[in-house]
């Protein structure tokens, strides 16, 4: 695995932390995207882990995209608008693809500023946490370009379409305090208490059985686009699967038995 990713699985919580400290966690690279796709799959393909925080080393979550990058396309006389569309499609793209489409429950730890693409990337995380020193921007347009990675599908879902706006048309930061009052953030914890938190919250989800908590995710991402009957549909689906597992059965006969003994 790549080093800008670090993965620790522990008793099925898995800890995903990007490694990158000097450079606040930034993205910028095709490395970084494939570390991210390995470890999704990674995670998607081991069965045990049944929830992952996923955070940032030093005092960032992520700041966002590395504009050094961008200006080095910028003043590059070879490229045409076209060939951006494929550098964002066949680049930071991945990320988004890779994450928002995981099954496992992912809860993002922000430590520290989640600015532009790394707001957007705490976004496609389940459950977001704030350190108190967290700070959010969607902040694009105060570098003449638009949320280019699932910013303007993701963040108004979260906080709504007029909040979502006022930050997208802003570009304006805002602190763990105001992201708890809109409804970004579910926590904010004092800074060293954030990793222990998230992990608490972990462990309660992964209490629970593994494959209902997937097909419980999956249902929560499809709801967010298809119709009612869809979605009734792909409940009975999921539903017939979970009553025929082992885990279903061991644990309604536990309710049973403890009804039994009140």
């Amino acid at each position: 695995m790549s080093s800008f990713i670090s993965l620790h699985v522990n008793e099925n919580v898995a800890v995903v932390t990007m490694n990158s400290p000097a450079t606040r966690n930034a993205l910028s690279s095709d490395e970084q995207y494939s570390a991210i796709e390995d470890v999704c799959k990674r995670l998607a393909g081991d069965r045990s882990v049944r929830a992952a925080v996923w955070t940032g080393a030093g005092p960032a979550f992520c700041a966002g995209g590395d504009i050094k990058s961008m200006l080095t396309r910028t003043r590059d006389p070879s490229l045409e608008a076209v060939d951006d569309r494929y550098f964002y499609k066949e680049g930071i793209h991945r990320i988004p693809a890779a994450l928002y489409s995981l099954e496992v429950p992912v809860i993002a730890a922000v430590n520290g500023p989640a600015i532009g693409a790394g707001l957007d990337l705490a976004c496609m995380c389940d459950i977001r946490i704030a350190a108190q020193s967290a700070k959010f921007a969607e902040s694009f347009v105060k570098l003449g370009i638009i949320p280019g990675d699932g910013g303007s599908f993701l963040l108004q879902r979260i906080i709504g379409p007029s909040k979502a706006a006022e930050l997208t048309f802003t570009g304006d930061s805002i602190n763990a305090a105001e992201a708890l009052a809109c409804g970004l953030v579910s926590h904010v914890v004092p800074d060293d208490e954030l990793l222990d938190h998230a992990m608490n919250l972990a462990r309660r989800i992964s209490a629970n059985a593994p494959h209902a908590l997937r097909m419980a995710k999956r249902l929560l991402r499809e709801s967010q686009h298809a119709r009612l009957e869809t979605i009734l549909e792909m409940a009975a689906s999921f539903q017939a699967l979970a009553h025929a597992t082992k885990d279903h059965a061991q644990r309604i006969e536990s309710a049973v038995a403890s009804l039994g003994s009140r």
